[in-house]
């Protein structure tokens, strides 16, 4: 007992700052321990040490920032598992916030978008299960079952005071990250809308850009990045340089050299300078916020919509001794710029927030995609 409580001790001092001095380091040490046993002996009801040992880990790590987080061995043995379709999701990327699960970003044509939840929902209960205090994991966890069944969600949203509830039903997820059409008065305009940047987006993204190029009528594009919470550093790279021809795409920079590195466009524009505009919101996060972020920073693109969510950070799975593992930032984005994407996101060049309750992304009643149509046709 005492050596997993110094154990954990020391990666808690250690993790949250190397400020103290040796002595300082051990006081926290003994302290810890000592809190330990008051709980123990005193504490009204009986608690399962391991479990405690787990949420003081996880303490530990979200302290951090929202994204890193502890998974106890069950819980990453099931993350780990090919579900091949026994369990179904609902289509939310989440993240924490002051000890509650806050959406990033739902993704199109899922459950929960269908259902209305937006990005900035605070998700507090889950089903019969108060949120507040629990794991990002445990949340996720919770979230997911079989597919067919449905769960209740208890939602806080800016400036509504009362809580809003949603019945959702768990599907499997499965994203076509590229939807494509022509656009236009004109018809003249490429229309991309990008929903996540997986380990294909890019051959389907230049696949229609492609296709776009030989249709001799396409004079500019709208690339749409609405709700897409990000995914692979490697395809936000790739789908950028479409766009550039030359010029820094992004930068991560972290404690490790290996962790690092710039990353360059190669030279070749493929819409051969043709006008863009990219469309982004609170939901566009992480890989969205590179591709936005470098193409505003060249002067490449419009940058139209709303400010994007601020997920500018890189993290790793770690498997550890126990059969666990954790979720750890190791490096962070910068723009060409130089700026951080972290907490601050992508302002955009032209501010539209999108209005009315009926508003949904590509429909009639999208107030920022008829915004950017009317751009090109003024």
């Amino acid at each position: 007992m005492r050596k997993v409580i110094i154990f954990i001790c020391l990666f808690s001092c250690l993790a949250s700052t190397h400020l103290y001095s040796s002595n300082e380091l051990y006081e926290k040490i003994d302290l810890f321990g000592e809190v330990l046993e008051k709980i123990e002996k005193d504490y009204v009801d009986e608690v399962n040490q391991s479990e405690m040992m787990d949420s003081a880990i996880n303490g530990v790590l979200q302290s951090l920032d929202p994204y890193s987080a502890y998974m106890s061995p069950d819980l990453f043995k099931e993350m780990q598992t090919d579900t091949r379709g026994e369990f179904g999701g609902l289509g939310i990327e989440i993240g924490m916030e002051s000890g509650v699960v806050k959406v990033i970003s739902p993704i199109d044509d899922t459950p929960a978008a269908k259902a209305g939840i937006k990005a900035g929902d605070f998700i507090v209960k889950i089903g019969d299960e108060q949120v507040q205090g629990k794991t990002l994991m445990e949340a996720v966890k919770l979230m997911r079952g079989p597919v067919g069944t449905s769960i209740d969600l208890t939602i806080r949203r800016k400036n509504i005071k009362k809580a809003l509830e949603f019945k959702i039903t768990r599907e499997i997820i499965e994203i076509k990250s590229v939807n494509s059409e022509i656009l236009g008065k004109k018809n003249n305009l490429g229309y991309i809308r990008l929903k996540s940047f997986n380990e294909n987006s890019d051959k389907q993204t230049l696949n229609t850009i492609k296709k776009f190029e030989r249709n001799s009528n396409v004079e500019g594009y709208i690339f749409d990045l609405r709700n897409n919470p990000g995914g692979l550093l490697t395809q936000a790279i790739n789908i950028t340089d479409f766009f550039l021809d030359d010029g820094e795409i992004v930068s991560t920079k972290g404690r490790k050299t290996s962790e690092t590195r710039k990353f360059f466009a190669n030279k070749g524009d493929e819409i051969k300078g043709k006008p863009l505009i990219v469309i982004i919101n609170n939901g566009s996060a992480s890989a969205s916020e590179i591709f936005a972020g470098a193409l505003k920073d060249h002067k490449r693109a419009i940058i139209l919509g709303e400010n994007s969510y601020g997920k500018g950070s890189v993290q790793s799975i770690i498997p550890l001794r126990n059969g666990g593992g954790m979720r750890l930032t190791i490096s962070k984005y910068y723009l060409p710029s130089g700026d951080s994407i972290s907490e601050v996101g992508v302002t955009p060049d032209i501010v539209v927030e999108e209005t009315g309750d009926d508003f949904r992304i590509n429909s009639e009643n999208d107030n920022q995609l008829e915004y950017a149509l009317k751009l090109f046709n003024s």
